[in-house]
């Protein structure tokens, strides 16, 4: 059995940046990490041409901006450059293929008790911390719902986090279900190369500019949301016009808003529209279910009772991490700083 002050589920950027401002606060913590590396989503499994989706102001981790002469929206392979020398300069280091079994907390003692099976000897460890910080992250599951027939189908089935690139799909057809970023961006990038491609496409949903984001992010600190909605849905009705006829409909409450209070992020569009419009990619129309998420509302999401956070489930991709890794660390310091005097 192993005592700890903090103990961190989850080594991708809500834990690394959580390690981070609490090895600034000098508060002696763990990570426990079920892969065989930090930050696997964008290591392992994000496809070649993704870049970031908010500029990069947004998205730096607690202590460390990213370079001036980095490109606003950031390419995968440079934010995982990012978070390599992230992890070198706070000196990082995840306990590997652990996966978190349970975790209890015990009334008497005021602590956790955590179990993890280490994958690489099959035993199960024992940890007892003060503090208990979920990382997991919003996107660490996938998802492919039952679909009558998909068992029967003979074609190949893959979720897109293991999607990779569309050349080894070329001259081929593929349905990619789900109209969010992943699912316009896939559909986008199987079309370039010459795919046949169709897509299925959600509930309504809101399209826009990476910029048009951006814009909406800045002025979200000065002005309501529902200001900033009306700013943002004008540009894009200017920008793309009535996209009801290719089967895009807009949500009656405005981007902002959703985000906010249901973490339905926009759709940001890189190039997709056109080839809707242009018919080159094909739509469906389907309906997909809502996933549960933190039970208290922005901006008190990372705290629960006993002792318990939650780190980058707010919804609000890498600036919601370094916001929640730092109200962590901040929080934890102050519990610890009373108890010692």
């Amino acid at each position: 059995m192993e005592e700890i002050v903090v103990l961190i589920v989850g080594a991708g950027p809500s834990g690394l940046a959580t390690s981070a401002c609490l090895s600034v606060h000098s508060i002696p913590h763990i990570i426990l990490e079920k892969e065989d590396i930090y930050a696997s989503l964008w290591k392992k499994r994000a496809y070649d041409r993704l870049k970031l989706h908010l500029a990069k102001e947004f998205c730096s981790l607690p202590f460390k901006p990213h370079s001036p002469d980095s490109p606003t929206y950031i390419p995968k392979d440079m934010f995982v450059d990012y978070l390599d020398d992230y992890v070198k300069t706070f000196n990082i280091q995840p306990k590997y293929q652990r996966h978190v079994e349970s975790a209890s907390y015990d009334e008497a003692d005021g602590k956790w008790r955590i179990e993890a099976k280490n994958v690489l000897t099959g035993g199960v460890e024992v940890y007892v911390a003060e503090f208990l910080v979920v990382a997991s992250g919003e996107n660490s599951g996938k998802y492919i719902p039952e679909l009558p027939g998909l068992d029967s189908f003979s074609g190949e089935t893959l979720h897109s986090s293991e999607y990779k690139s569309g050349a080894k799909y070329e001259n081929k057809e593929v349905l990619v279900v789900g109209c969010g970023n992943s699912g316009m961006e896939i559909a986008y990038d199987l079309s370039n190369y010459g795919v046949q491609t169709a897509i299925v496409i959600r509930n309504p949903v809101h399209v826009v500019t990476k910029e048009i984001v951006r814009v909406g992010m800045i002025f979200s600190k000065y002005l309501p949301i529902f200001i900033v909605d009306i700013m943002a849905v004008l540009m894009s009705k200017i920008l793309y016009g009535d996209l009801s006829k290719y089967g895009i409909r807009r949500p009656t409450k405005g981007p902002f808003y959703l985000k906010a209070t249901a973490g339905r992020a926009p759709v940001i569009d890189v190039g997709t529209v056109a080839k809707i419009k242009s018919k080159e990619i094909k739509d469906f129309k389907h309906v997909l279910n809502e996933t549960g998420m933190p039970k208290n509302d922005f901006p008190h999401h990372w705290k629960g009772e006993k002792n318990l956070y939650c780190c980058g489930l707010s919804r609000r991709g890498l600036f919601g991490v370094s916001m929640d890794a730092s109200a962590i660390a901040d929080d934890i310091k102050k519990v610890v700083t009373e108890k010692l005097n």
